[in-house]
Formats: C-alpha cells, structure tokens, sequence
C-alpha cells in the first residue's frame, strides 16, 4: 500500500520538441509541424497539436505522415538542444525538490510532499512550475498531482491539450486526483490506459467483456488471474484500485549506452558497414567516458532490408570506453553475418559497466594499438570535443565530403534525415519523392 501524505506531481511538457524549435522558428506557429527524421525512412519524433489533427503523432513513419498530412513543415531533430532546454526544465523543478526522477527529456515524476509547507498544496506548486515554465522557456507542460506516481501519470493525460479533426481543445493545465477519488477517476477509463496492456492483454480482457477500469476492478481476483496469469493479473487488478508504492527515484543510472542508425538506402559492402562500425563505436566510446566507466558487454544490432533484425553479443573480462577496443570487440560480430541482403540499420551499445582497472592483459592484444596509448588519444580527443564541439574530431573514415559526420545522441531514434553530409533542414510534405516505407 502507498505510503501516507504523498503528493507526487507528474510533469509532461506539450509538444516539447516542436515547441522548442517554434522558439526560433515562431513564423511556424499554428501550422501542422513535425519534428523527426526528415527523409522516408525517418520517424516522427513529435508533432504539433495542428498535425496531429491529421493523426499524425510520435513513432509514426515519416513518409506516412506526409501522407496524411500534406502541408506539414518537417523539421530535422536537434536532440543537444532539447536535452538543453530540458536541463533548464529541471532547473525549475528543482525550485521545488530535490525528489526528481526524470522519465525522458520532456517528462519526469516530482514528489513535493516535503514542500507543501513552503508553497502550498500540489495543485499550487503544480500551477507556479507552469508559470515559471512559461514565463521563463516560453514553453507549456501539463500537470498530473495525485498521491502516487501512476495516478499522476494518468492525471496529467487528462490535463493536456487535445487535437480533434474540427479543432485543438484546450487542457485544463492541472488535473488532481485527490486521496479518496481514485477510483471514481479511474473507473471511467479505457483499460488500455493501464500501465501494462497492450495489443494481445487488451485482446484478452475484450474476450472477458473488459473495457474499461471500472470492467477490470469489478472481476473476481481467480478469473483475471485465470485470463492473464498471476503475475499481470494482480499487477492490474492493484492499478485497478489506484494502488502503486513505488517511490520517486532521483538517481537513475544507465543500463545500457548506445548507438544505432537507420541509412538512407541499404548498405551491401562490409568496407561500408566498418566505416559505419567505427562512427558508432566512437560515439559511444565517447558516452562511456563521460560516464565514467568502460562497458564489458557489447552489443552489435543489425536489421536488414527485409526488416528482419538480428543481434549479437560479446562479454569481455574487463570494462572498455576507447573506439579502437569497442571496433575490435565487435568487429568480428559483424564478419561473422551474411550482409548480402543489404544492411538498413546498424546499431552498437555497452553495457554490464565495469572499471578499466580491472583490465586484462589478454584483452590488450585485441585493440589495435597498445591500450595505454588509446587511452592518452581518447582523453585528447574528449578535450578537443569538449572545447571546439563534436565536429571538431572525429574518424577520418566519417568524412563525407569536407564535413565531418557525427553520430549525434538521440538522432537514431527518428531515422535519417537526407543524404549523409547533406545539410538538414525544413522541408514540407511536397519536397520528397513520397517513397512508401513504413521503416
């Protein structure tokens, strides 16, 4: 059972990405606007409230969304400026507690239980971080307060704007779900809207005549268990009753560090995927550092033209945060694999973090250099970067052109815009060839 007294807030900025780049594009406002990858293997990262009148919305192929939405403005995705934006976000949250537990660059959990003293109830605090939010980002967020986490998160749904084909319907800003109305806000809801059914759960509580929350709560214990298995089916039947005792976590450390990316047309040579290889590894050779630690996973992800993806693994004895050992670790993965169908993305990620102190001998002889020398050039080269930018050095096999490609934090996610070394920017739905590619 939740711990008494609780007052948890769940903050989820409107649109973040595409209100951002409004802040510098503000000629753009009160069009249909997508944030994503720009070209036909791209995916939607956000879109404004215009385009989702078209149903245009965040995971959808780029080159589906055109479709839809003909006249919208595509915007290429600049993930440092959002997760810098973010920061300031945080900065504002930080006003109000130390009990922050970030979700995403735009959404995070607040419990400001220990803050009621000081600036009034949830409801209050809620509306000061929106007004500060506004006044000083010139940014909207919507806010869920209610006495646990899932609550909350189900709260600041209901606060947020929503688009419908005859127009935008203004959110309510805040929505509070105070301690003794749990169930008779949630009742009313789509069992959909539960944390943990998705297509084939809510497939099987359709069979049962379950449709809403309210349908869940009322079956007996014995027959959703019965329908879904133990562990689900208590796990629901407490959403059910608004129950949920986990606290906000302020640290949440990585699992996992990586990098993948989606090609505007199919790779076939192996010379061309090492290329690739070594522009991921570097990238996150480069976040392993930054974090602190080497990685004694890796992880090689490859998915090939007909969409079939596979993945391979290697373990090392020891940690390991430099391209050369990460490229030679995973190197022979990649060999190992027919890429004769053509290769659509390429992905590399560590993980299972371990200290370089415990570094073997063994492993030395993998990486193509001694490691104490990669090592000194991997320190110079997160100097020069920190100093002059990410594209200030980098693999001489990522030059196209006279620029340097740079694997950039978060992009892999929305899919390529244009041609690599091609220079990103807005384009509207008429500007591609409309290849039909669901990615």
């Amino acid at each position: 059972m939740a711990p008494p007294h609780r007052t948890i807030l769940h903050v989820d900025m409107d649109a973040f990405f595409v209100s951002v780049e409004l802040r510098r594009r503000p000629e753009l406002r009160g069009q249909p606007v997508v944030v994503g990858g720009t070209g036909n293997r791209g995916v939607v990262a956000a879109a404004s409230y215009e385009a989702r009148r078209y149903g245009v919305h965040s995971a959808l192929p780029s080159a589906i969304a055109r479709r839809r939405c003909p006249h919208a403005v595509f915007l290429p995705g600049d993930h440092e400026l959002y997760a810098e934006v973010s920061g300031q976000v945080h900065e504002i949250f930080g006003r109000y507690t130390p009990l922050i537990e970030p979700l995403s660059l735009d959404e995070a959990f607040l419990d400001v239980s220990g803050a009621i003293r000081l600036f009034g109830e949830g409801v209050a605090i809620a509306q000061r971080i929106r007004d500060d939010v506004h006044r000083e980002l010139d940014l909207t967020c919507s806010v869920g307060v209610a006495p646990n986490k899932f609550l909350a998160k189900m709260a600041s749904v209901e606060a947020k704007p929503r688009a419908k084909p005859e127009g935008i319907e203004p959110g309510a800003g805040v929505v509070e779900v105070r301690p003794g109305e749990e169930t008779s806000f949630l009742h009313p809801l789509s069992v959909r809207r539960l944390w943990g059914v998705g297509p084939k759960t809510y497939e099987k509580l359709d069979r049962i005549g379950v449709r809403t929350i309210g349908d869940l709560a009322a079956l007996p214990e014995s027959t959703l268990v019965s329908a879904l298995g133990p562990a689900s089916g208590h796990h629901l039947l407490a959403l059910s009753q608004g129950l949920d005792s986990r606290p906000v976590e302020v640290e949440r450390d990585p699992k996992s560090i990586g990098h993948e990316e989606t090609y505007p047309h199919d790779l076939y040579e192996l010379d061309d995927l090492d290329r690739e290889l070594v522009r991921l590894s570097d990238a996150v050779a480069g976040r392993l550092r930054k974090f602190g630690n080497g990685a004694k996973t890796l992880t090689l992800k490859v998915r090939f033209a007909g969409f079939r993806t596979v993945t391979r693994s290697v373990t090392l004895p020891a940690g390991i945060d430099t391209a050369p050992e990460i490229v030679a670790a995973v190197k022979p993965l990649l060999h190992a694999l027919d890429v004769s169908a053509g290769v659509r993305l390429l992905g590399v990620s560590g993980s299972n973090f371990g200290g370089r102190s415990e570094q073997l001998d063994l492993f030395s002889a993998m990486a193509p250099e001694p490691a104490p020398d990669v090592q000194r050039s991997s320190a110079a080269i997160d100097e020069i970067r920190e100093k002059f930018g990410a594209a200030a050095i980098g693999p001489a096999s990522s030059i196209s052109g006279d620029k340097l490609r740079v694997v950039r934090r978060g992009a892999q996610q929305w899919g390529p815009d244009q041609q690599p070394g091609s220079e990103p920017g807005p384009t509207r739905s008429g500007d591609t060839d409309g290849t039909n590619d669901p990615n």
